[in-house]
């Protein structure tokens, strides 16, 4: 049975000269690295964000691929870009999916687990 699986790893970081706390604007980026631990090359198609503010605040976020992209991953191969996203609080958390085919036409969803947002020594 073939075994579709991938690990995403996110390393998020918050951008002051690009930020406007006064106006409530706290821009973040995050470098993120799609590995294939599984034994089917997949695609990337298409991927579905959830960001949360501090508020309670959720906006939804969907398109196809990833930074103009969407890799073809060989069993063992990485994939890495960076892309950011904007907040109305200081913190806040991210977590979503990448719909992915595999070679032999199956398609599933590579989970991206939740991250934490936060302007440094915002949280203990």
């Amino acid at each position: 049975m073939a075994k579709y699986q991938f690990r995403v790893e996110v390393v998020p970081r918050y951008l002051p000269d690009q930020s406007a706390p006064a106006q409530g604007h706290y821009v973040f980026a995050y470098t993120i690295t799609i590995t294939n631990t599984g034994d089917v090359a997949a695609q990337l198609i298409s991927r579905t964000w959830n960001v949360n503010d501090a508020q309670g605040h959720t906006e939804k976020v969907k398109g196809l691929g990833v930074g103009g992209h969407q890799p073809l991953l060989q069993p063992g191969e990485k994939f890495e870009y960076i892309s950011g996203t904007r907040l109305r609080t200081p913190t806040g958390t991210m977590h979503g999916s990448y719909r992915m085919v595999a070679a032999d036409g199956c398609e599933f969803d590579a989970e991206i687990p939740s991250f934490t947002l936060s302007v440094p020594r915002t949280l203990h």
